[in-house]
C-alpha cells in the first residue's frame, strides 16, 4: 500500500518528510522507555542510588522536551500537509482527466470522476497523515522497545518476538474483511446517493403519487441495503479482531506469568522486572490499536485503488507533430470500423465510407443503434477508429491538435447541458469575447431571442441546474445559439430536433437550415424528423453500423429504398411533408 500511495501523490516528498517525522518521533519514544531500566535499577535497591539515577534522568528530561517540540512541530504540520495532499491529488487527476477521450465521460464514469476528486482524494490526503502517524508509531514504538529489551534481557525479548507473527497473522485476516466490508459499504453508499439525487429530482413525481416523503421503493430498497451491508461487514469483522486482540493480550499474560516465575526463582532481578513489565506494556498496547487502524487502512487503499483506476485510463494519443490549422471543412470516413468497450466487442460502425463536401448538409438516418451517435463522435474524436480512417480537411483526425480540432467544430448534443447561470452566459461560453452584436446576431438566428422575451429577466434569466428552467426545446436554441457564435466552419447536430413540441420542432429546424444555409459551413446532422430532413441536400443511411444508402434526399425517395421507407415513417409520425431540395455540386 505504501508503493501504491508513493507512486499516487503528485509530491510523496511532502508525505516522506512528516513520515520521517513521526519516525523519530515513534523511535525517541521507545528509546526513552528503555532509560527506565538503568533509572530503576538505581533507585529500586535496598539503597537507591539517586547520583547513578540522575544522568539517566537528565537524559529522559531532555528526551522529553525534545519529543515534545516536535511533537508540536508535527500536529500543525501534519494537518496543513492533509490539505495540500488532497489539493495537489485533485489537480493531478484534473489534468489527467483533461487529456482523455470525450467519450470517456459516461454517466458511470462521471461518477467515479466526482467520486475520485471529491471524497477520495481528500480521504488520502487526511487518512494518509492522520492515520498514516499512528500507524507508523504503533510499528516502530514496539519495533524499537524490542531492540531495547533485547539489550536488557533476550528471554524477554524472545517473548515478545514469539508474539509478532500470531499478531500479524491476525491482522491481516482482519484487513482482508476490512477491506471487503469497505468495498461493499462503498457500493451500497453510492446507491444511496443516486437514489438521494433520483428522490430531490423526482419530487414532483413522487408527491403527486403520495410518496413525497416515503422516497421510491429503489430508495428504500437502497437504504435497507446499506443498513445490511454494515450489518454484515460488523458479523464478518467481530472473530477475526477477536482474534487479534486475544493474541495482544495473550502476549501480555505470557510476559507477565513468565516474568512473575523468574522473580520469585531468582533469576531475575525486582527492578529489571519492573522495567521489563514497562517495557511489555509499551510493545503490546501499540500493537492493539494496529487492530483499530486496520479498518481505516483498508478504506484508504480502496481510495487508493479508485483514483489509479482514473489516473490509469489512457490518455487520447497525441501526435508528435500536432497539425493546429484544418485548412478546409470537408468529412470523410474511409473504412472505418469501431467499437465500443473491449477488443473483439460487437462493432458499432462496420466498414463506413462516405464524404460530406465543404458547405454541404449531411443528414444521418437510420434506426436506434444504426451508428449514427458515433459517426459524430468520432468526427469530433472521443474515440479513435478501431480500422480505417476518419478524415477531416483531408487530414487524419489523429493528426490534429485536439484542441485545434475542437475550435472548428461545434456540436449540437442531443441532451444540451446548461450552467446555472444566465442564457446570455450559457451562450457565450462559445464564445466569451464575442460583441454584444454578434451574440444578438446569433442568438436571432437560432431563435433564441423568442424565448428571453417572454421572460421576465430577458437574458439575465437564470436556467437553473443543468437547464432545468428551460423546456427541452428551449436548451436545444441555446446550443444552436453556441454553434452560431462559436462561427466553426463544422457542426455536429445530435437529434436535436426529436421528441419536441411542434413550435419548437418549426424553429429548431429553422435554425439548423440557417447553419446549413452558410456555404462555408459543413453541417452533420443526425435525423429523425422531416422538419431536420429539410435543411440536409444528401443522406448517409445507416443500419446495423453498415451504409445502406447515400444520396440526395429527393432521388433516394424517389428509389423507394431504405431511405424511402424511413421517411414514411417519419412523416407518417410527425405528419410533415419533406420539400425536394436540389443537391449542390
Amino acid at each position: 500500500m505504501i508503493r501504491r500511495l508513493h507512486a499516487l501523490l503528485p509530491d510523496p516528498g511532502l508525505l516522506l518528510r512528516l513520515g520521517a517525522l513521526q519516525a523519530v518521533l515513534a523511535v525517541l519514544q521507545g528509546l526513552l522507555l528503555g532509560l527506565l531500566v538503568p533509572v530503576l535499577h538505581a533507585l529500586l535497591r535496598p539503597e537507591p542510588d539517586f547520583g547513578a539515577a540522575t544522568p539517566w534522568l537528565l537524559l529522559g528530561c531532555a528526551g522529553v522536551l525534545g519529543h515534545g517540540v516536535l511533537t508540536v512541530i508535527a500536529t500543525p504540520v501534519g494537518f496543513a500537509a492533509s490539505m495540500e495532499l488532497g489539493a495537489r491529488l485533485r489537480h493531478r487527476i484534473v489534468r489527467h482527466v483533461a487529456t482523455l477521450p470525450l467519450g470517456w465521460f459516461t454517466a458511470g464514469h462521471r461518477a467515479r470522476l466526482a467520486r475520485a476528486v471529491t471524497s477520495d482524494a481528500g480521504a488520502i490526503g487526511q487518512l494518509a497523515v492522520t492515520i498514516g502517524a499512528p500507524a507508523i508509531t504503533a510499528t516502530l514504538v514496539p519495533a524499537t522497545v524490542l531492540v531495547v529489551t533485547l539489550a536488557v534481557d533476550w528471554r524477554t525479548a524472545l517473548l515478545f518476538l514469539a508474539v509478532v507473527p500470531f499478531a500479524w497473522l491476525t491482522l491481516r485476516r482482519a484487513g482482508r474483511v476490512a477491506s471487503a466490508a469497505d468495498i461493499e459499504l462503498e457500493r451500497a453508499a453510492a446507491g444511496i446517493a443516486g437514489r438521494a439525487v433520483e428522490f430531490g429530482q423526482a419530487q414532483p413525481v413522487l408527491r403527486a403519487a403520495g410518496q413525497g416523503s416515503t422516497g421510491t421503493v429503489r430508495m428504500r430498497a437502497a437504504l435497507e441495503e446499506h443498513r445490511e451491508v454494515y450489518r454484515r461487514g460488523l458479523r464478518r469483522s467481530l472473530l477475526p479482531d477477536l482474534s487479534y486482540t486475544a493474541v495482544v493480550m495473550g502476549g501480555f499474560v505470557a510476559v507477565l506469568l513468565v516474568g512473575a516465575h523468574r522473580v520469585t526463582s531468582g533469576s531475575l532481578a525486582v527492578a529489571e522486572a519492573v522495567a521489563l513489565l514497562v517495557l511489555a506494556v509499551r510493545f503490546l498496547e501499540p500493537l492493539g490499536t494496529l487492530i483499530e487502524l486496520i479498518g481505516a487502512l483498508r478504506a484508504m487503499d480502496n481510495a487508493v485503488g479508485r483514483v489509479r483506476s482514473v489516473l490509469g485510463t489512457p490518455a487520447l494519443p497525441a501526435p508528435r507533430a500536432p497539425v493546429t490549422t484544418v485548412a478546409r471543412a470537408d468529412v470523410e470516413f474511409s473504412g472505418v470500423t469501431f467499437s465500443y468497450g473491449a477488443p473483439g466487442a460487437e462493432p458499432a460502425l462496420r466498414d463506413v465510407s462516405f464524404r460530406c463536401p465543404p458547405g454541404s448538409t449531411t443528414a444521418l438516418v437510420g434506426p436506434s443503434g444504426s451508428g449514427k451517435t458515433t459517426v459524430t463522435r468520432l468526427i469530433a474524436r472521443f474515440f479513435d477508429a478501431d480500422a480505417g480512417t476518419v478524415r477531416v480537411g483531408g487530414l487524419d483526425v489523429r493528426d490534429y491538435d485536439h484542441d485545434a480540432l475542437l475550435q472548428d467544430i461545434a456540436i449540437v448534443f442531443q441532451d444540451v447541458y446548461l450552467f446555472d447561470d444566465t442564457i446570455e452566459e450559457n451562450v457565450r461560453i462559445a464564445h466569451p469575447d464575442a460583441t454584444r452584436e454578434q451574440f444578438l446576431a446569433a442568438a436571432r438566428a437560432a431563435r433564441l431571442d423568442e424565448v428571453a422575451d417572454r421572460l421576465p429577466e430577458g437574458w439575465l434569466t437564470r436556467v437553473g441546474e443543468g437547464g432545468a428552467r428551460l423546456s427541452g426545446g428551449e436548451r436545444q436554441r441555446v446550443s444552436i445559439a453556441r454553434a452560431f457564435l462559436k462561427r466553426s466552419r463544422i457542426v455536429l447536430i445530435d437529434e436535436a430536433a426529436s421528441a419536441l413540441d411542434p413550435e419548437n420542432e418549426r424553429a429548431v429546424g429553422d435554425a439548423i437550415a440557417a447553419l446549413a444555409g452558410d456555404p462555408e459551413r459543413t453541417v452533420v446532422v443526425i435525423a429523425h424528423a422531416p422538419a431536420t430532413l429539410a435543411a440536409a441536400d444528401r443522406v448517409v443511411a445507416l443500419d446495423g453500423g453498415r451504409v445502406v444508402e447515400t444520396g440526395d434526399p429527393a432521388g433516394l425517395r424517389r428509389a423507394g429504398g431504405y431511405f424511402a421507407r424511413l421517411y414514411e415513417q417519419y412523416r407518417e409520425a410527425r405528419d410533415w411533408h419533406l420539400p425536394a431540395r436540389t443537391p449542390r455540386q
